[in-house]
């Protein structure tokens, strides 16, 4: 259809103009920006870990402010209730009862090193994500579409932190890593930085609205996949599952494979990256760009494998390597 054609094109071009215009504060870390742009394309929310210092929270007021989005940041704390996320019910005698919503109640939600909160508030969290609702008392209220989480968590301290069940992180379309910068972006980083500057001077343009994004996710919908690419996703995710069938080496150290999930991310994500690129159609690159981001956190390495050193991304880039390409 030249219509949708047309409009997949300006879709493309208004998504590099969001890149553009994010890199104006963020420096480096363009696999990150594309990742989250894409979830939000997608409809997803990522799973972030990375080190402390590593322009997380910039990211998202970016974002946010680049995507004329609602943004709301909640510092995970081990004395954290669900009622600081989702809010409460209040009374005064002149009004009586009345509800008061909490941070969850935005467009772009900042959920900081969620692992340092007890499971009851990850839970609630989580089931925000995936409902796209809160519950306060007794009434349910849903949450103003687009709606994205960027949950972060730190690898190196384990002190005072609740690890994320598996079936909670694979409520995750992504899980991202983001690491230090290259030296000559560390030096552009000395002169842009939230300590020597305010975050209002850098002068950032609203390119989108939320109406663009919530028509670009449905556009992101009625990209094609052919039958052989829905094919491709279920073997790919199939090869988690049953690695002796394509001769995976490394499937021995895999406890556990992904979900169906995994398919359902996979087949979005891949049309979200064919929009970015312009394209009306799915190709297999689109598929296999977007394997690691999505397959990551949903594949458990045994014991036998983490003291062999085998990670999640070796055994992807194996699948990747041995299903066989439509």
């Amino acid at each position: 259809m030249p219509e949708f054609d047309e409009r997949v094109k300006k879709d493309a071009a208004h998504i590099s103009e969001i890149r553009t215009e994010i890199g104006k504060a963020v420096i480096g870390q363009r696999v990150v920006v594309d990742g989250v742009i894409r979830a939000i394309l997608a409809n997803g929310s990522v799973l972030l870990e990375g080190v402390p210092g590593t322009a997380k929270t910039l990211l998202m007021r970016t974002v946010s402010q680049v995507m004329g989005c609602a943004f709301s940041r909640i510092q995970f704390t081990p004395d954290l209730l669900p009622s600081d996320i989702l809010g409460v019910t209040a009374y005064e005698k002149e009004r009586g009862f009345y509800v008061l919503k909490g941070p969850i109640f935005s467009n772009i939600v900042l959920a900081d090193e969620i692992n340092r909160a007890p499971p009851k508030v990850q839970s609630a969290l989580l089931e925000a994500m995936q409902e796209k609702q809160a519950t306060i008392g007794r009434e349910t209220f849903p949450i103003s579409p687009p709606f994205f989480v960027l949950a972060t968590q730190n690898p190196i301290e384990s002190l005072g932190t609740y690890p994320l069940p598996e079936a909670q992180i694979d409520r995750f379309i992504y899980k991202l890593t983001i690491g230090y910068p290259t030296d000559d972006e560390e030096e552009l980083v000395l002169d842009q930085n939230m300590t020597t500057r305010k975050f209002e001077t850098i002068q950032l343009k609203r390119v989108s609205t939320t109406q663009q994004i919530l028509e670009m996710q449905e556009d992101v919908k009625n990209v094609y996949a052919d039958k052989k690419i829905k094919k491709y996703i279920v073997q790919l995710v199939s090869a988690t599952r049953y690695p002796h069938k394509f001769n995976i080496k490394l499937g021995k150290f895999v406890e556990w494979g992904a979900s169906p999930r995994a398919s359902i991310a996979l087949y979005i994500s891949a049309k979200a990256d064919a929009l970015i690129e312009g394209k009306t159609f799915v190709t297999p690159n689109n598929v296999k760009r977007i394997a690691a981001d999505v397959l990551r956190h949903r594949i458990i390495i045994n014991y036998e494998g983490q003291s062999e050193g085998v990670n999640q991304d070796q055994v992807i880039q194996e699948i990747l390597g041995k299903v066989p390409v439509p």
